[in-house]
């Protein structure tokens, strides 16, 4: 057996040897989305590492500062730190220099359609043109405007040209905006472009205000933040990105400098931005990350990351510029490490590609086939449900197109489904439906001239009546009359025994009911919750915590202020405020199944009045069940709420003494284990 087995290693050993061996690496990163809640989600790669260029020809990077993909698909890197702008194919081929001996610091580079090389040398503080040869053609010094600012320096940090030549130029430290530049007259200032705006909170407001002159004047400066980079696309729409402008860190700048876009991610070190084939919009991040968005701002993908020193592949450490070519790899350019990266897209991004390009072009049928194969990779990337549904939409389906809709959380898209389906609902069966109502008014006329004559409903009278004596009744039946005459009915309550604690259970279990069904269950334009997740034990003890913590801090609080009701009382008045929530929100749950976002506001109309009646009766209740003045009940409420406040930091505390005793307890126990 032994030799046997020496035999048998020695010829796995051979084998293993003369086979081939491929060598895969993982991507080191990972992909997220948003689905349709605005949760960050993980999906499929989108994007793998193709290769990363350290350098072009003989030399490598020195302070790459910028970079452009030219239309005939050459690349041109800005190296500050060489002085001059290097030119190669996509593959890192060496092809030549531009502005070698003639550039001084070179930050920013854009190589226009008629192959025009536009240079922003901060150094010596001008653009500087060339054409493909490498010949000067132009210089851009400080405009001579006044409108400038005569105190404002000229260094250009980044820039893109229209297809007349107008420039637009990012300068260091110039807080207007982007400078607008035109050919005509070796450079006529035309302006600033796409000004950022101030953000002023109200505790700065109330500083502003209440300081000195000389306070205010130590105060930091709140001006506006200078963009960070910018591209431009086809039309001539400028992008900008501005680091740490939140949710306006990215800009779709039409001609008058209107924001087109708001992003549904963002990231606050962005860096960089290049628009790709489809009318979508790449985002690059300074530490690393890369966003793709869509032409309207939705995000699509966000991946990669920041690189820790083991200098994987993929990962960045400092990124400055981002470009797309015509096969959709995405170049990255790290100043840190002094490399480009390089990322190439999977199937599943490439299928997404092509669904844009095809619902762009007006091909919406056509573009359901690969949304149909993204979807069979995943089922949950709710953005291709989102496509999908718009599409059925614009062919007619509105059927399918509210399924899709309602899978991606799609809600402008079920709304216009919806109102499609309820259009042709009522247009087939509008008729048949007045038919049924005047039919029913005509039944109920029949059964009053029956009843008049014949009295068919005694016997149902009789046992309604019946029914209407008991106790518990007739306590449901005032509940009624309390939210119509408050007053009145605190009266009853706290004098006449108009109320139990088995009614008041009653109405606080149907409170909690129409809560529940009212999350779960209405229209889906107004649903917060997710489909399918259902959490009964929250929602039911947060409801009788809620009322009993309230009841009980104001009972505390009347007995000290000398209220004149009991417990009881105060728990049957209050549970009969709920009644307008009772009797009116069924009704609310139905309309908001059958309306669209043009009748979005009775819903909320109806909600709100619901909402103001409740507290309104509250209110009054507390006022008139402890007999107090208005000056009075509006004391005991802000008192009630300290005390709420009060007890929620005790608990709050007590539960922290109770898990630190806890784990004390625990690691003694763990200790004596491990020492027996």
């Amino acid at each position: 057996m032994k030799k046997w087995s020496k035999y048998l290693l020695a010829v796995l050993l051979v084998c293993a040897f003369l086979s081939p061996v491929t060598a895969q690496a993982a991507t080191p990163y990972k992909t997220y989305t948003i689905d349709g809640y605005g949760y960050v989600t993980e999906t499929q790669t989108a994007y793998t590492p193709y290769k990363t260029i350290e350098k072009i020809g003989k030399d490598a990077f020195v302070s790459p500062a910028d970079m452009c993909i030219s239309k005939d698909g050459l690349l041109y890197v800005a190296d500050s730190g060489l002085a001059r702008i290097i030119v190669a194919d996509l593959e890192g081929n060496f092809i030549k220099y531009i502005g070698e001996g003639l550039l001084t610091q070179p930050t920013g580079v854009f190589v226009s359609d008629a192959n025009l090389i536009y240079v922003a040398d901060k150094g010596a503080k001008q653009v500087v043109v060339f054409n493909y040869e490498g010949e000067i053609l132009e210089t851009y010094g400080k405009p001579t405007s006044p409108i400038y600012g005569s105190e404002l320096d000229f260094k250009p940090m980044k820039l893109v040209a229209n297809e007349s030549g107008t420039l637009y130029i990012i300068c260091e430290g110039n807080t207007n905006g982007i400078v607008q530049l035109s050919p005509v007259d070796g450079g006529t200032f035309l302006g600033y472009f796409g000004t950022n705006f101030t953000n002023i909170s109200f505790m700065d407001l109330v500083r502003r205000i209440v300081l000195s002159d000389a306070q205010r004047a130590k105060l930091l400066s709140n001006i506006p933040s200078t963009p960070t980079n910018l591209s431009i696309d086809e039309k001539g729409l400028i992008y900008t990105v501005t680091q740490g402008d939140y949710d306006l860190s990215l800009k779709k700048l039409n001609i008058a400098g209107n924001n087109l876009i708001i992003p549904d991610a963002y990231d606050e070190q962005c860096a960089a931005v290049a628009t790709g084939n489809y009318k979508n919009i790449y985002v690059a991040s300074s530490n690393g990350y890369v966003y793709e968005y869509n032409s309207e701002g939705e995000l699509l993908f966000v991946f990669g990351g920041r690189d820790d020193g083991r200098l994987r592949v993929g990962l960045c450490s400092k990124v400055e510029a981002i470009a797309v070519d015509s096969n959709n790899r995405i170049f990255l350019l790290d100043s840190d490490k002094k490399q480009l990266n390089v990322y190439e897209p999977t199937e599943f991004t490439n299928l997404l590609h092509d669904s844009l390009e095809l619902y762009s072009k007006g091909r919406y049928e056509e573009s359901m086939e690969p949304l149909t194969q993204v979807l069979s990779m995943n089922t949950l990337f709710d953005y291709a449900n989102k496509a999908m549904g718009r599409a059925y939409l614009q062919i007619e389906d509105y059927d399918n197109s509210l399924k899709y809709a309602k899978l991606s959380k799609d809600f402008d898209g079920y709304s216009d489904a919806f109102w499609e389906i309820r259009n042709l609902w009522l247009k087939n069966n509008l008729v048949t439906a007045f038919l049924i109502i005047v039919a029913i008014v005509v039944l109920i006329k029949v059964l009053k001239v029956l009843q008049k004559k014949k009295g068919i409903f005694n016997p149902v009278k009789q046992v309604w009546e019946k029914v209407s004596e008991k106790t518990l009744v007739k306590q449901l039946k005032y509940s009624t009359y309390f939210m119509k005459h408050p007053m009145d009915g605190c009266y009853g309550v706290r004098r006449e025994n108009k109320s139990s604690w088995i009614c008041s259970g009653i109405l606080l279990v149907l409170f909690i009911i129409l809560s529940i069904i009212y999350k779960y269950f209405c229209g889906f334009l107004f649903k917060t919750v997710r489909e399918g997740s259902y959490n009964l034990v929250q929602d039911i003890g947060v409801v009788l915590l809620v009322f009993f913590a309230l009841t009980v801090c104001n009972y505390l609080v009347v007995t000290i202020k000398d209220g004149e009701g009991s417990f009881k009382n105060l728990v049957s008045a209050y549970s009969y405020c709920l009644m307008p929530y009772i009797v009116l929100m069924p009704f609310v749950i139905i309309v908001s199944n059958l309306i669209t976002y043009n009748e979005y506001f009775i819903v909320q109309f109806g909600t709100m009045c619901i909402y103001a009646w409740v507290v309104i009766l509250l209110f009054l209740a507390i006022k008139e069940v402890n007999n107090y003045s208005v000056k009075e009940t509006v004391a005991v409420i802000f008192l009630t709420a300290f005390t709420l406040l009060i007890a929620a930091l005790i608990i709050f505390i007590v539960y922290m003494l109770c898990s630190q005793v806890i784990d004390f307890v625990s690691t003694v126990a763990r200790e004596v284990v491990n020492r027996f």
